[in-house]
């Protein structure tokens, strides 16, 4: 068993504006850092990384400045230290589309992500794939909707 993860919106807490992504587009290095975690990600997610053996990789797609931005917010919330998910882990694409190859190549299992049109790349990849935090349509049979990281744990260990 393999997990990936994605991070905004995930491990990193939505805008408050709630414009579909995080503060990271378009913001500041300070205002980066200012963002918070989502609820609950450094209670749960150490305990999903010992279920997986530490087999836990972070997958996101994001352009070089915001790679940055990301990098330096990980840093800043002691991410890997709190966690114990390798610092070698982590996985950046330019596409939506391309984390389905990382997926492949890596041999993830299950997938956490915000994205419908993510996880749906993903089919015939990645057998459970869960799709994360609250959501304007309708969740597809093939996918499972976690509302949070308390969910997740009470999910991930069920599949």
């Amino acid at each position: 068993m393999k997990l990936g993860i994605d991070i905004g919106r995930v491990i990193i807490a939505p805008d408050a504006a709630d414009r579909g992504d995080t503060s990271f587009i378009g913001g500041t290095i300070e205002n980066a850092l200012a963002t918070p975690p989502c609820d609950g990600v450094f209670d749960v997610l150490p305990e999903i990384v010992q279920y997986f053996h530490g087999r836990v990789w972070l997958v996101s797609k994001a352009r070089k400045s915001v790679q940055e931005k990301t990098r330096r917010w990980l840093i800043h919330q002691r991410f890997f230290e709190r966690t114990g998910i390798a610092t070698c882990n982590l996985r950046f694409c330019l596409e939506r589309a391309d984390k389905a190859e990382h997926c492949r190549e890596l041999g993830i299992t299950h997938f956490i992500d915000d994205r419908q049109d993510v996880l749906q790349h993903m089919s015939g990849i990645v057998a459970h794939r869960y799709l994360f935090g609250p959501q304007r349509d309708a969740v597809p049979p093939e996918l499972v909707h976690v509302e949070s990281w308390h969910s997740v744990l009470s999910t991930i260990g069920k599949r």
